[in-house]
């Protein structure tokens, strides 16, 4: 079989080819039940939004597969919570109702192992102020599934209308970035191969609805997204797509760690395509943006956080990259460099 005649690693990119996936296999199946929604399937957001009347339901899931399941900075565990409270905060719910999980564990897995996984779970919950409230667990014969593979759902709830999607960007918006990108990335690449290198790497994972909930305090968000699967790259031009508009990122005032930089010019990787679990990426109106900016950096999560860019209604579905020497389009990575992180 030909490769259009398979699945393939970088069909889970987050990137174009999943988005072909979803949109000629999985949108015209399901997509017709969401159309009345006021974010349904066909959107491809970060979640679904449903009116009931005197609020809005935002509901969102996700499956967590790593390797290795323990990394600096987090694991699985912690992944797996943090990302479904992310995505219902980047949605605009700040305040998450709760969490449903669903466990698969291979046969073999060690109980100290899925403990901790557990404790981490339990941790991070706390530290987001919500609750698993149902659930499931399945587990498979040795060599069935790699490890452990967890499965989040995660609700809440907005006022109607004010859920906030990742293409409403508009000319004259300014890109606000929470904080430096492709720590999750390279962190994981370096720890799954052993790579001894000088420098501080740590996994970004955490969550962020406090850190949305000061932004959306302090100014008018008019998009969001968390940069997860593709990286920032990915998440910036999916946003500018969807809002057919275009953006002019000023690259010098993107932050990256050195020690990601450092690594990531050794390996070949841009960290501008590697995911990040911590961070956002905000359109801001422009009046407000100095104020969001400001309140992101009394956070203790958004001490790094800058404009970074604006929107043009130029080079319409395109990203330009200014990088202080010339100006290049900014593309979403092509395939998978960085299998199982997220």
């Amino acid at each position: 079989m030909s490769e259009d005649d398979v699945v393939t690693v970088a069909h889970g990119s987050g990137a174009g080819r999943t988005r072909d996936f979803l949109e000629e296999r999985v949108v015209p199946r399901f997509g017709g039940g969401s159309e009345d929604l006021p974010v349904g399937l066909a959107a491809l957001d970060d979640g679904a939004v449903h009116d009931l009347g005197d609020q809005s339901l935002v509901v969102t899931t996700d499956s967590h597969v790593v390797s290795p399941l323990s990394f600096p900075g987090g694991d699985i565990g912690r992944l797996a919570v943090a990302g479904t409270v992310n995505d219902l905060a980047v949605m605009g719910a700040t305040d998450p109702l709760a969490l449903t999980c669903s466990l698969i564990v291979e046969a073999g897995t060690s109980t100290d192992l899925l403990d901790s996984i557990l404790d981490s779970m339990e941790r991070t919950c706390e530290e987001a102020g919500v609750a698993i409230t149902t659930g499931d667990t399945k587990v498979m014969g040795s060599g069935e599934v790699d490890g452990v593979v967890i499965n989040t759902t995660g609700v809440g709830v907005v006022p109607p209308g004010e859920h906030v999607s990742d293409g409403g960007l508009s000319p004259g918006d300014k890109i606000v970035l929470s904080g430096p990108v492709g720590d999750h990335g390279i962190t994981l690449l370096a720890e799954r191969e052993g790579f001894d290198i000088d420098g501080d790497l740590e996994s970004d994972v955490a969550p962020v609805a406090d850190l949305v909930a000061a932004a959306m305090d302090a100014g008018t968000v008019t998009a969001m997204k968390d940069p997860t699967r593709g990286g920032f790259a990915t998440a910036i031009n999916e946003m500018v797509r969807k809002a057919d508009v275009g953006v002019t990122l000023e690259e010098p005032t993107i932050p990256v760690r050195e020690a990601v930089a450092s690594t990531g010019e050794l390996l070949g990787i841009d960290p501008f395509d590697v995911a990040n679990e911590g961070k956002v990426v905000f359109g801001v109106a422009a009046d407000d943006a100095d104020a969001v900016v400001d309140a992101l950096n009394e956070h203790p999560m958004g001490s790094e956080a800058a404009v970074v860019g604006e929107v043009t209604d130029e080079n319409r579905g395109r990203v330009v990259l200014d990088t202080g020497f010339g100006e290049r389009f900014l593309s979403e990575p092509g395939g998978e460099q960085l299998p199982r992180i997220c």
